[in-house]
């Protein structure tokens, strides 16, 4: 399946953005969008303050939010008293929490960024919002350099890939011992399998986050594929679903098993596309070997 197997060093040019980075020139920002803490963090900006902090850890994983960051409560409703005492520049949020732009705005000035939407391309987006954000905060040049090694990574990766061997990839989620979060268009696993050169074999249609819910029963319609689950998973699910002859008839555990991995945050910018592209890498050698 592979030619050659390559180290994630997209995590490496990260760590090397982050050390660019200097407390004495970045801005004061609190977020409660979990894609442009991970992107802040990712051109070496820490935020003050970030919107449930516990979940952010669990869910996007990384880059790491240092334990300096001040957790600023619920991403739909964080605590104004406990922003209005951080002496912030600005407040970042995106359209879906759209709602606390007249709430905030009182506290400081606001600024909505989002790399996921109704129509367009979503590689285009993400790059643009990383610009966009990058010379907000000072960071152009880092912006730049990030999306350059994301590119650079994603070739080398798909150019390591025998795609004559390789299977379709039906990737999900699990909401619980029956549901699923199944990834398509739009989404930023299908981006990746696309700048891959891996089919994704999910025919169905998904919102514009890229996804669909479904009852584990739908992916019986599917028939050549890997399937791939990424984590965190709802506890008990899978120790249930091992149990449940539907999920053990599906024609894709049957025929491939399951390839697990470790959490990527599934509406995140470059950071996450290039954590989802190593763990799948890493997974597909070792089925392989």
């Amino acid at each position: 399946m592979f030619r050659c197997f390559l180290r994630p060093l997209f995590a490496v040019l990260v760590l090397m953005l982050s050390a660019t980075a200097h407390a004495s020139d970045a801005p004061r920002i609190a977020t409660v969008d979990w894609t442009l803490t991970e992107t802040l963090l990712a051109l070496g900006v820490t935020p003050v303050g970030v919107a449930e902090t516990d979940g952010y850890r669990r869910w996007v994983e990384a880059p790491a939010l240092p334990p300096e960051v001040i957790d600023i409560g619920l991403r739909s409703q964080p605590n104004r008293e406990l922003l209005a005492g951080l002496n912030l520049d600005f407040i970042l949020i995106s359209p879906l929490y759209g709602a606390l732009e007249p709430v905030v705005s009182q506290i400081g000035p606001v600024e909505s960024m989002t790399m996921y939407g109704p129509g367009g391309d979503l590689w285009q987006r993400m790059q643009d919002i990383t610009l966009r954000l990058g010379r907000r905060v000072g960071r152009g040049t880092q912006a730049r350099t990030l999306l350059a090694g994301l590119d650079h990574r994603l070739d080398q990766l798909r150019n390591a890939f025998d795609r004559t061997q390789q299977r379709p990839l039906l990737v999900v989620q699990l909401i619980d011992d029956r549901h699923v979060r199944v990834y398509g268009d739009n989404s930023l696993f299908d981006m990746v399998l696309q700048r891959l050169g891996i089919a994704n074999a999910w025919p169905g249609q998904t919102n514009h986050w890229g996804f669909a819910n479904v009852g584990v029963e739908a992916l019986a319609t599917v028939n050549e594929a890997q399937l791939v689950v990424v984590e965190p998973v709802p506890q008990g699910a899978a120790e249930a679903l091992s149990d449940s002859p539907v999920w053990r008839r599906l024609p894709a555990v049957q025929a491939h098993g399951v390839l697990t991995l470790p959490a990527v945050w599934s509406f995140g910018g470059p950071s996450s596309a290039a954590r989802f592209a190593d763990l799948l890498a890493n997974a597909l050698l070792e089925e392989d070997q």
